[in-house]
């Protein structure tokens, strides 16, 4: 297995093979919860981004694949100028390094959220059959028990009896049930403000090699139930409000009632708040990232809230309960 020097060694000698006697200052710009790793590069007067995605843990080609849909779609994600898919290297062009997520600590973030809007919406309105693998029930079941498996076992460190798994099974059921009933689009799967950077066009989108074609509704909860940033409901509503006037004028194919679609977007955010939470203890103890843990309890109150809003979720509030009790009695944090 090769360490991150022997990569950046290899990724050292295939830029300079690309740049021939130019001066090469390579500075990290990013890491995600992959194995991916991006570098920032000066030369020749500009900057590019290069992907590390070492080859037996990452492929590259479904990230060119939905480039060049989300291009096709008009859409301003990094152009690919060069890539070696064997020794897993891409090399982009820059979009910047103010993220949403910086921009949004300010007091004016709507006009960002609009312009998310018109991206999400173009891109929903490209889609097309046989381009992008399905958000199935297989793997929303994969993602669903995750919370079980990482969150529950492993960080928790406590196992779920007969009857606390039997209501765990009772939400997720009536979860999928609603999920999977969801009209399907393109999905970029974290249309998040820590993946759209501020550029012209705005904005600028990344992180995209995961999409799907899937329920409408996932990356509208992606977007306003944020793993890494909170709103006010009423300003969650209005923004989501917007972007159900702009998908019913696109024909985009939303409920006709704003309520009904407002509680798919819970449904499926909930679906995504179990499998975050299960995520982020994964990263922690399979892939020894621990900053990530930290983020749990944001992911736990958007869990409980949704729950309590609807009768056929609220079996998972008293496990929740019963689980943090015997978490709290025995040192574990939830």
């Amino acid at each position: 297995m090769e360490s991150c020097l022997d990569r950046y060694d290899l990724m050292q000698t295939w830029l300079e093979k690309r740049l021939t006697g130019e001066q090469i200052q390579i500075t990290p710009a990013s890491s995600d919860a992959s194995f991916r790793r991006y570098f920032r590069i000066a030369a020749r007067g500009e900057t590019q981004i290069v992907m590390d995605a070492p080859p037996d843990k990452e492929d590259c080609r479904p990230f060119i694949h939905v480039a060049g849909l989300m291009q096709a779609a008009g859409l301003n994600v990094p152009k690919i100028l060069a890539s070696d898919l064997e020794q897993g290297f891409l090399l982009l062009t820059d979009l910047g390094s103010v993220t949403y997520l910086q921009a949004l600590q300010g007091d004016k973030p709507y006009p960002l959220f609009l312009d998310a809007i018109d991206a999400l919406v173009k891109w929903q309105r490209a889609t097309r059959a046989n381009e992008l693998p399905p958000y199935d029930e297989a793997l929303l079941r994969r993602e669903l028990n995750l919370f079980p498996d990482w969150f529950v076992a492993k960080h928790l460190q406590l196992a779920l009896t007969p009857s606390q798994r039997e209501r765990l099974e009772t939400v997720f059921n009536h979860v999928l049930k609603n999920n999977l009933a969801q009209p399907t689009v393109y999905v970029h799967r974290d249309f998040m403000p820590r993946n759209l950077m501020v550029t012209t066009p705005n904005p600028g989108i990344l992180d995209f090699q995961d999409a799907v074609i899937g329920p409408i509704s996932y990356d509208v909860a992606s977007l306003f139930r944020d793993a890494f940033i909170s709103w006010e409901e009423e300003q969650i509503l209005d923004w989501i409000i917007r972007y159900w006037e702009k998908a019913r004028k696109a024909g985009l194919p939303v409920h006709a009632d704003f309520a009904d679609f407002y509680r798919d977007v819970e449904y499926m955010g909930l679906q995504r708040h179990i499998k975050v939470a299960g995520i982020f203890a994964r990263i922690n103890y399979r892939d020894g990232k621990p900053h990530y843990l930290g983020d749990i309890p944001r992911f736990i109150g958007y869990i409980r809230h949704t729950c309590n809003r609807y009768s056929d979720l609220r079996p998972m509030l008293k496990l929740l309960d019963e689980l943090e009790g015997i978490a709290t009695k025995e040192g574990f944090s939830f």
